[in-house]
């Protein structure tokens, strides 16, 4: 009676452990991450911009994550799922993200979809471009060319599942911020305005008493701003995708 018991004890706390020097990474700036410096500058920023106009193209976030270790011990799926379901990939309402996650060292790579796309990139589809289209340049040592076949093969399957705006979710809420100001400028300058016909009529509903107008303050409601700089920021923001769960493949090289 008590050898089970123990048994189921012992694998309980291992579990807690495991879970317990499990690393969780921060959430990222970029759609295209490469931690563990497998490709050129140059290659990370033009992937970065591809996955960028995807979403514009058909509101999907694609985000690709290589790092050079895992920091679990438990599954490398399980591990991945973990992690970025707390990122809200995807736009609301839609839970149509997708990630693909390499850990160099380990020879291990996974790719996770969403539920919103586990329709277009089922698992068998991504089974076959982890072992088909990514494994065999990854083994030949050819990092750059893997990804990049690797991305246009997700691309090419999910690109008809949505429609885009036109815009990401982080240029649609600079855009938001953008709208608010010139709507406070706009409000000011109508109330200085009516301040100054107000004065000439001899009323005084909108007059400080002391000549000039009176500010009302308004909350932005807007958040920070963002400083992701002029029209060449692509960074990514998640869109409220909710819990992250699908489906997805796994595999080596």
């Amino acid at each position: 009676m008590r050898s089970p018991a123990i048994a189921l004890a012992f694998a309980t706390l291992l579990a807690i452990s495991s879970h317990a020097a499990e690393v969780i990474p921060p959430k990222p700036d970029r759609y295209f991450n490469d931690y563990a410096g497998v490709v050129a500058k140059e290659a990370a920023q033009r992937f970065n911009e591809q996955l960028a106009q995807f979403e514009r193209e058909t509101s999907n976030q694609f985000l690709v994550l290589i790092y050079p270790k895992m920091q679990s011990d438990s599954d490398i799926a399980d591990y991945v799922r973990r992690f970025v379901s707390t990122w809200n990939i995807g736009q609301k309402g839609k839970r149509n993200g997708v990630v693909l996650a390499i850990f160099v060292d380990d020879h291990k790579m996974t790719i996770q979809t969403n539920y919103g796309l586990e329709g277009a990139l089922p698992d068998a589809i991504c089974f076959d471009i982890i072992n088909n289209i990514i494994r065999p340049r990854f083994k030949a040592g050819d990092y750059r060319g893997g990804l990049e076949a690797g991305i246009n093969a997700i691309i090419a399957a999910i690109r008809g599942e949505y429609e885009g705006s036109g815009k990401t979710v982080a240029e649609q809420r600079r855009g938001g911020g953008a709208s608010s100001l010139w709507f406070f400028i706009i409000f000011i300058f109508a109330l200085i305005v009516i301040s100054k016909v107000m004065r000439r009529l001899g009323g005084y509903g909108y007059s400080s008493g002391r000549g000039g107008p009176i500010f009302f303050p308004i909350g932005g409601g807007g958040g920070s701003w963002s400083s992701g700089g002029g029209g060449g920021f692509s960074g990514f923001v998640g869109g409220g995708g909710g819990s992250f769960g699908g489906g997805g493949a796994s595999g080596s090289w």
